[in-house]
């Protein structure tokens, strides 16, 4: 493993404890520095955005009419907020502070990566991760996927599906975004990234063995990476359907 994989991997987890990166962690005062202040950030984190959802949530949204929903739906409590406030500030510091050094390629890359369609950068980033994600089940739920999300402004109010991983990545070198690997309800696995909108050019995409779908959120790019002969559409159109601003 080089140093570059290393951080990638600590990025997407950083509690990953498996005997290759613990050996780059003490080959290297630097890496040993760079694990710990994620995995601190990661509490922070954690800690910050530990919010009870109530138990009738669910109910509500359901079986409400969607005025009434609009009209009624209950705000963040004053905590949320601050806790979205501090883990969004914590991320953009160990962001600044770390992603630019990790992603150290030369660089032209990130001109050249402006000028890619978001869905080419979608199916480049799952290539780079599906490597130690792909084996994951971390069976999240949807506190957990929440939580995660917050930071962006958004929520879901319910999520079709298993989710196998989550975690926040570098998406394309531009910045944060949220990657999700989920088991849809017919077997199909697909990889989502949760990103920001930052200018890039908004089409799909597709390679001989992948696909890569958009939709809009209120506040972000949605993108589904599935297999080149998977019905992403649907699933896409769901999974948009949940989405709420907090």
């Amino acid at each position: 493993m080089d140093e570059l994989e290393f951080r990638r991997r600590i990025l997407a987890d950083p509690q990953d404890n498996s005997p290759e990166v613990l050996e780059m962690r003490k080959a290297s005062a630097s890496n040993e520095k760079f694990q710990k202040e994620l995995e601190q950030f990661d509490e922070i984190l954690d800690e910050a955005l530990r919010v009870d959802v109530p138990e009738d949530l669910a109910d509500k949204i359901m079986f409400k009419h969607k005025s009434e929903i609009e009209k009624k739906q209950l705000k963040p409590s004053f905590n949320m907020s601050i806790a979205a406030s501090v883990a969004f500030v914590f991320g953009v510091a160990i962001g600044q502070f770390n992603w630019s050094d990790t992603f150290s390629e030369p660089s032209q890359d990130v001109a050249q990566t402006s000028k890619k369609s978001l869905g080419q950068m979608a199916i480049s980033q799952y290539y780079k991760e599906v490597g130690f994600s792909k084996d994951k089940n971390e069976k999240a739920t949807l506190e957990q996927i929440n939580a995660k999300l917050s930071p962006f402004g958004e929520y879901f109010d319910a999520f079709p599906g298993k989710i196998t991983f989550v975690n926040h990545c570098n998406f394309g070198g531009q910045g944060p975004a949220l990657h999700l690997d989920i088991i849809t309800d017919e077997g199909q696995k697909m990889t989502i990234f949760m990103v920001p909108p930052r200018g890039n050019v908004l089409e799909g995409f597709a390679d001989d063995k992948m696909k890569a779908v958009i939709k809009d959120s209120a506040k972000n790019r949605v993108i589904i990476v599935g297999d080149k002969g998977s019905d992403i559409e649907p699933v896409a159109n769901e999974l948009v359907k949940h989405i709420r601003s907090i």
